[in-house]
């Protein structure tokens, strides 16, 4: 309820002000909202030969390609002067986000299509992992400290083994397994769900420990320091490990005490022991490598483990072939079956999906991000916040709507102050401490049809915030 709330609202206030702009801006096209292309020129007017200053019509009429470009203007964007068929077409800046209709079709084509994908291929193995008696057996082994983190899951419950290897996913920055493996969460919490239409306890508790971005091999931020021409690329690692740990501890606790949580079991203790064990040990381990030994051992661990885990799960699937046998199937046929059980709920996601990102495309497009973005970022400038943290801030703002606005806000940070600049660091780190809040909700509580979200939407928000101001302290600190 309080998702659709207020993704209600910024589709309407969106809508508002773009309609405003158009009847009461100086200069101001519809056609880049609903048509326009990412990176592409923005269309501001078009008029004839005869309205232009004398100056540009002289010039661009003596121009090779009738083509002017004059110096940058107050919002620091080129004017280009097209002139053709007796028309000069005015462009300025560039366009922040695909338009509606661009939206709706990259949805699809380039992230509901390579999602299905996905899917189907890891919940094809989920399936041999169900079958096998793989995934019970490790449920067997996690379920003392899960029980307690989850109290109102049963002891061994499938969902056990599919959180977890959620999040050794997310942990190994395996994106394309992580979400595979929480739909199948997902799905297998939802089956001991009393209220079908509104998120259990269980759920809201996976959703905050997902989205907290718990993460040990940032690749990706490594790849976009390493184009910028970053002199160490890996530099950020360990604050991003640093600042998505507080923030996962951060989602325990708040959700801990709104579910009542004994933190004071033993099991517990332990398992939080040996998670904070495990990432100082590796910690310390990448911390004496050199510059060429961190980018190898980024760039590798995770798709190793990705190769191991694959591996392992085909062939323990034909050791315990008798197991398919007793089940009146086979490996291929569990393999076929739990593939067009991921090719479903891609579908089923999609109307969330499509829903969520035409409405942060229209709110980036019709101008209000950046107004809000520009006031939340004076407000901390003017109670002496540096300039090197607020012009990092678009990155930390966008990040909760959408993963590939803040990657386009981040990289234009590195290319306009320097990847080694503090605002490239911190910039990346905001980028990689954190998930996609309303993408993420959109898609794993689309996935089962759960409409009432509880307290998750709030939490998750809460926790980005924990992570924002813990990235600005960790990048003080480090850089």
């Amino acid at each position: 309820m309080v998702l659709s709330r207020f993704w209600l609202a910024i589709f309407i206030s969106s809508i508002v002000f773009v309609v405003f702009n158009l009847f009461f801006g100086n200069s101001y096209t519809i056609d880049y909202v609903l048509n326009g292309k990412k990176e592409d020129p923005i269309l501001l007017s078009e008029k004839y030969i005869s309205e232009v200053p004398v100056f540009i019509k002289d010039s661009i009429k003596n121009a090779p390609d009738q083509t002017m470009v004059v110096n940058r203007d107050t919002l620091n964007a080129d004017t280009t002067y097209v002139f053709k068929n007796k028309t000069v077409k005015i462009f300025s800046g560039v366009q922040k986000s695909d338009g509606l209709l661009p939206t709706c079709k990259a949805t699809l084509f380039d992230l509901i299509l390579p999602l299905m994908a996905y899917l189907a291929f890891f919940c094809g193995l989920m399936e041999l992992l169900i079958i096998s008696g793989a995934s019970g057996k490790l449920a067997k082994v996690l379920s003392p400290v899960f029980v307690k983190v989850f109290p109102s899951i049963p002891k061994n419950h499938p969902s056990i083994s599919y959180m977890t290897l959620n999040f050794a996913a997310n942990f190994l920055g395996l994106d394309s397994a992580a979400t595979p493996f929480g739909l199948k969460a997902m799905e297998s919490l939802q089956t001991i769900n009393p209220e079908k239409d509104k998120a259990s306890d269980a759920q809201i508790m996976f959703m905050c420990l997902h989205a907290s971005g718990l993460t040990l091999i940032a690749t990706s931020i490594i790849g976009y320091r390493a184009a910028a021409n970053a002199t160490n690329p890996a530099d950020v690692m360990l604050p991003c490990i640093i600042t998505s740990f507080i923030g996962t501890i951060a989602a325990f606790l708040i959700v801990g005490i709104k579910q009542k949580i004994n933190f004071k079991s033993a099991s517990l203790v332990l398992g939080l022991m040996v998670l904070i064990a495990a990432i100082v040990g590796l910690l310390m381990y990448v911390n004496h490598l050199d510059l060429i030994g961190k980018n190898y051992f980024t760039s590798n661990l995770s798709s190793l483990i990705l190769v191991v885990i694959i591996g392992f799960t085909l062939v323990f699937s034909f050791i315990k072939e008798k197991k398919f046998t007793e089940a009146k199937t086979t490996v291929y046929e569990t393999f076929v079956v739990g593939a067009n059980n991921g090719v479903k709920t891609g579908v089923t996601i999609f109307p969330y999906v499509l829903g969520m990102l035409v409405a942060i495309s229209l709110f980036r497009n019709s101008g209000l991000f950046e107004i809000i973005s520009h006031w939340i970022s004076f407000g901390f400038s003017n109670i002496g916040v540096s300039k090197e943290i607020t012009d990092a801030l678009p990155v930390a703002l966008l990040r909760p709507f959408s993963s590939a606005g803040s990657r386009g806000f981040l990289i234009d940070s590195m290319n306009t102050f320097g990847a080694d600049s503090m605002t490239g660091r911190l910039s990346s780190i905001f980028q990689c401490s954190a998930e996609s809040t309303f993408y993420v909700i959109a898609v794993y509580f689309g996935s089962v049809n759960i409409k009432n979200t509880r307290y998750a939407l709030g939490t998750m928000l809460l926790v980005d915030v924990i992570c924002v101001i813990t990235a600005i302290f960790v990048a003080g600190w480090f850089f």
